[in-house]
């Protein structure tokens, strides 16, 4: 079993950068692969990134490509989101989530563990 702690949300101008952290409990942290999904108010919960349990493979949405990195240590059993010229439509509430033995899906119902959400505002 993980908890999962998000942080590092905030308030930015369009254009700016956040860093978000994910960070797990549990002994068995490199056997999850961990997933970032965010949700705005009256739409569904939306793939955002993830990443292999090694950190060796990482999958983007492609609203995010190129803007946001996604990336993890294992030894401080943290997984990290650096966002880059956000935009008005990346307001939202950003979960991380850890699928067990998993590779880095993009589908929600894999994902067997949940943090309680970071908020994330973008404003012009």
């Amino acid at each position: 079993q993980v908890q999962l702690v998000e942080s590092g949300g905030g308030l930015v101008q369009a254009g700016g950068s956040l860093r978000l952290s994910c960070a797990a409990s549990g002994r068995t942290f490199s056997s999850y692969a961990i997933g970032w999904f965010r949700q705005a108010p009256g739409k569904e919960r939306e793939f955002v990134t993830a990443i292999s349990r090694s950190g060796g493979s990482t999958y983007y949405a492609d609203s995010v490509k190129g803007r946001f990195t996604v990336s993890r240590d294992n030894a401080k059993k943290t997984v990290f989101l650096q966002m880059n010229r956000l935009k008005l439509e990346d307001t939202a509430v950003y979960y991380c989530a850890a699928d067990y033995l998993g590779s880095g899906s993009n589908y929600y119902l894999n994902y067997e563990y949940w943090g309680q959400g970071t908020q994330v505002t973008v404003s012009s």
